[in-house]
Formats: C-alpha cells, sequence, structure tokens
C-alpha cells in the first residue's frame, strides 16, 4: 500500500498544486467541524490519493481501534491500559466502563472538586497567610507543563482569576526566576506529578516549600498536589481536599481536560474551563460520527502521512498566526513526537519504515523573518500547517488582525505557486538589470512552488475553539499512530536517560568513581568538577 501511495506522490509532484485548482477543488478538499475550517487544497492530494488513504486506514482497522479507545478497552497494549482522556470532556456524562466499572461517576466527582476549589481561590475566600491569592505556580513538567502553560497563555484575554506561572526544568534559573518577583505570603503552589515522584518536579517543589518556609508559618496550606499520591502529598502538609487525582488511563500530554489543568481553571473560570471542555468534547463527537472525508482529525492525518510517508517529507511545521498560541508548536512537538517517535511496531517487530515527522514551529510573522527563506527556497520540502482566526480579541486594532491574515494567507499562496525564472528575468529586467548580472540576479529570485500547506481557520479563539483545536491533534495523532502500526500512549524512549541522569549524580558530586564511564563523559564529567572547585 505505500508502494502504491509513494508512487502516486511522485506522478503528483510532477503535476505541482496549482494546476489542480479547478471549479469546486477548494470545498472539495476541506473539511468543517463546528466552526472549524480544514483547507488542504493546497496540497498535491487528488481524489483518487484521499481514496487510497482512506483505504489504507481502513485496512489498518481505524473504525474498530477509534470505537475500542472510546469504549476503555486496553488500547495502550505495552502498558494494559485503556486510553481514556476523552472520558475527562464527557460532560454528558455516559457510561464508560473499565474493567467493568463505570469510571464517570468519579471524573464527574474530581471536577466538580476542582471547580469549587477553584472558585474558592478566585473569590478569596481560600487565601494565603497574606491574604488572597494574587499568583499561581504550577510545577510540573511535559505534558503538566506544556498542556496548561499552552492553555492560559492562549485564553488571556478571558483570564480574571490569580496570574498563573509555570516552572518545569530542573534548572535552578527557572524555578528561581519566577519565584523572585512574587510575594509568598500570597502565592499559592500546584506540584503536579501523577505519583508525587518526578524528579524534576519534586526539586521544584522542595525548593518553593523552603523559600514558603522562611515567610509563612503553614507552607504545606500554599499547595496543592495533582496527583493520585495523597499519602506523599499528605507528608508535605497538603489536606486531601487539596489532592485532585487522575487515573492511569491519562497519560500526561492528554492530561490538560483533567487536574492538570486546575491553573486554567484558576485562571479563566470554571465556566470557562467547561466551554474548554464542551469544545474538545464536540471534537470527539465529530471524530466519532462524521465519515472520512468529512472528519477532520481523520484528513488531517491522512494528509500529514501523506506528506511524511508517502511523499518521503521529513517534517512538519505548525505556524500559528496566532500570537497566544506561541506555545501551541512546542506543545504538539510533545504531543506527536512522545506519541509516535517509536521504532517497533504493536506486536514487537522492528517498524521497517519510518515514524512521525519532526514537528516544530513558531508563530506567525516572527517566523516570516526567521526560517521561512528555508522554506520558500531551501532543498528541503517543508509541509506547512497555518492556523488564524478571522478575527481578534482586540477590536481597536482590526487593522493589525488584518494585516496578520493577509500574511498567512499569502504565505500559503506563495508556497503553492512560488515564481518562475521568465517571472523573475522580467522583474529584474524592470529592475535595470542587464546581461549576465539580470541573469544571476533573477536566479535568486525563483522559488520553486508546489510546497504544500494546510490551513485551519476559526472565528475567534475562545475556550471552546481551543478545546476543538487541541483534540483535534489529539485525534490526528490516534489515526496516523493505528496507521503506522504503533501504540501512540506508552514513552519508553524518556526513561533510559532518566535512569541514567539518576546514576550519574553521586558520579558528579564525586561519591561514586567515574570509572566505568566512557571516555567523553570522564572528560566531560571531569571538566564539570574542576569549574565546581
Amino acid at each position: 500500500m505505500w508502494r502504491d501511495l509513494k508512487g502516486m506522490a511522485e506522478k503528483a509532484r510532477s503535476r505541482g498544486i496549482a494546476s489542480l485548482f479547478g471549479d469546486g477543488r477548494a470545498a472539495a478538499f476541506s473539511v468543517n467541524a463546528d466552526g472549524l475550517l480544514l483547507d488542504y487544497s493546497k496540497t498535491t492530494i487528488n481524489a483518487d490519493a484521499r481514496a487510497a488513504l482512506i483505504a489504507l486506514s481502513e485496512t489498518r482497522g481505524l473504525p474498530e481501534r477509534r470505537e475500542a479507545m472510546f469504549t476503555g478497552e486496553p488500547i495502550n497494549e505495552t502498558e494494559g491500559r485503556a486510553v481514556l482522556h476523552t472520558a475527562l470532556r464527557n460532560l454528558a456524562g455516559r457510561a464508560i466502563k473499565v474493567d467493568g466499572r463505570d469510571v464517570m461517576p468519579g471524573v464527574l466527582d474530581t471536577l466538580a472538586r476542582m471547580k469549587s476549589f477553584a472558585g474558592l481561590v478566585r473569590s478569596g475566600a481560600y487565601r494565603g497567610a497574606g491574604g488572597a491569592f494574587t499568583d499561581v505556580v504550577n510545577i510540573g513538567i511535559g505534558g503538566s507543563h506544556l498542556g496548561p502553560e499552552m492553555a492560559v497563555r492562549a485564553l488571556a484575554p478571558y483570564a480574571d482569576g490569580p496570574r498563573c506561572h509555570f516552572v518545569s526544568n530542573v534548572d535552578g534559573a527557572d524555578i528561581s526566576d519566577t519565584l523572585a518577583r512574587l510575594d509568598p505570603a500570597r502565592t499559592l503552589i500546584l506540584v503536579a506529578s501523577k505519583t508525587f515522584t518526578t524528579t524534576e518536579t519534586m526539586t521544584n517543589a522542595a525548593t518553593a516549600h523552603k523559600w514558603l518556609l522562611g515567610a509563612v508559618a503553614d507552607p504545606g496550606a500554599h499547595f496543592v498536589a495533582l496527583s493520585t499520591a495523597e499519602r506523599k502529598a499528605a507528608e508535605w502538609g497538603i489536606d486531601a481536599s487539596r489532592v485532585f487525582g487522575f487515573e492511569d488511563w491519562v497519560g500526561g500530554r492528554y492530561s490538560i481536560w483533567g487536574p492538570i489543568g486546575l491553573s486554567l481553571m484558576i485562571a479563566i473560570g470554571p465556566d470557562g474551563f467547561i466551554d474548554f471542555l464542551r469544545g474538545a468534547e464536540a471534537m470527539d463527537l465529530h471524530f466519532r460520527d462524521a465519515p472520512p472525508t468529512e472528519n477532520m482529525p481523520v484528513m488531517l492525518s491522512l494528509v500529514g502521512l501523506w506528506h511524511s510517508h508517502a511523499c518521503g517529507y521529513a517534517t512538519r511545521a505548525v505556524l500559528p498566526y496566532d500570537q497566544r498560541l506561541g506555545r501551541l508548536p512546542a506543545y504538539l512537538q510533545q504531543l506527536e513526537m512522545e506519541s509516535n517517535g517509536k521504532g517497533v511496531a504493536l506486536g514487537g517487530r522492528s517498524l521497517g519504515y519510518a515514524s512521525g515527522p519532526v514537528v516544530w514551529g513558531e508563530p506567525g510573522t516572527n517566523g516570516q523573518h526567521a526560517f521561512y527563506q528555508l522554506i520558500h527556497q531551501g532543498t528541503a520540502v517543508v509541509p506547512c500547517e497555518f492556523l488564524v482566526a478571522a478575527r481578534g480579541h482586540e477590536p481597536d486594532l482590526a487593522h493589525q488582525h488584518a494585516l496578520l491574515v493577509a500574511n498567512c494567507l499569502a504565505q500559503s499562496e506563495a508556497l503553492m505557486q512560488g515564481r518562475d525564472l521568465e517571472t523573475a528575468r522580467e522583474l529584474m529586467r524592470n529592475a535595470g538589470y542587464r546581461g549576465a548580472e539580470l541573469e544571476r540576479q533573477a536566479r535568486h529570485r525563483v522559488f520553486p512552488g508546489a510546497r504544500p500547506s494546510t490551513t485551519l481557520m476559526y472565528d475567534l479563539l475562545t475556550p471552546f475553539r481551543l478545546g476543538q483545536i487541541i483534540a483535534l491533534y489529539e485525534h490526528r495523532v490516534f489515526v496516523e499512530g493505528v496507521i503506522l502500526g504503533i501504540n501512540s500512549f506508552d514513552q519508553w524512549g524518556v526513561e533510559l536517560g532518566k535512569e541514567l541522569a539518576k546514576a550519574l549524580q553521586p558520579v558528579l558530586d564525586g561519591t561514586v568513581p567515574l570509572d566505568e564511564k566512557d571516555g567523553s563523559t570522564r572528560q566531560l564529567i571531569t571538566f564539570v568538577q574542576s569549574k565546581r572547585g
């Protein structure tokens, strides 16, 4: 099947993209879903390629695998777990059973507790030693950091609660710089670690505890645990009423919808957070019910696989023309690369072909003055995924938003159309160049064109829309994983480095000899020790 798709991609490459446009292509190669528009017409996919991609997804068992996920079957097969982040936004409360037990009463009870606590913090009824909390610091790493940080920044226009800050790096500069500008007596610390043992998170939490200890009588009252480890949280002086747990069928990078999203709920309020969940729930229903050509997550994933596996493009650029989505590319890096960056198929054999692409990006228009040069004229083709709202939150700056949208649309048009040599010659001729210099200057102004892009458009970045967008990308990752035949929900690749780091710490401290380490590691450790004195 991949061989056939690669043959189709090669033929499509020779045709280009602009030549495909005729009456109705834009509408025929777009998907609408509850106010979102995904336009993938500026790609080389035609009707035959789309049909082949859909057939591939069905051959790989996508409909069955999707139903298994939504109904709580243990599709995370290497860990024997269900994959039910969708249950966290199942606001209708439809029964979902894991091992014969309906998980929804527990999910809804935790959500109710979160709403109650967030309301107390926002109103000042639950306060710190110095009065109502003015600041909240979320300490986590990976999904327990990237998700809430991205969402809080994205929904800044709706934030009317305490200011939220985010610490993840074990580098002491991160927490030091964050705490330096805060009042400990009016700061609430959220510790996001399911087991309350994550090294980086608990190291930063200990630093925050020490910071509070010098300023307040009861540091534990300033802490909240986003964790299932109630006993360990109690050792920190955190009352059970401030411990919000979640099940092992919620992976870290899929956890923004539950207790890990508490900072977002405190920032924008419980009602805003519920709208956020409603957006994701709407995308879940759409993904579960819509036929393939009208199914946004399915088509977004098939476009991605067309580019990465049929066309052979190794990277994917996510380019939000929305400053408040500035952390979305980093969020999607983790979501996609930790999920689908695998080399082993479900059955345990080597994959035998590329897994997920490298995901990267920056907001427009900043990226235009940075790396777009490579995207337009470099030798590597980089499929681009643009995101843009029809309007912004600043009505008095509507002219600036119009300029932003114009830039976004111009970039996708330029990537598709390019500029041929004859047009470049005419431009240089009009600029006064002649002879060999005209030819030289013209060649520098040629754009290959036929470079693919998709555009996701929406009216305004609201909590509902953000919920839709994140759920869209979650399901995209799932679909790609099913078709690639891998488990998108484990992450064994992060473990080895953590194990080695734990073993290296006493070596760096000089309490364990470094004889058994390789020459390079010994040299680097010796250098560090010499500079530490």
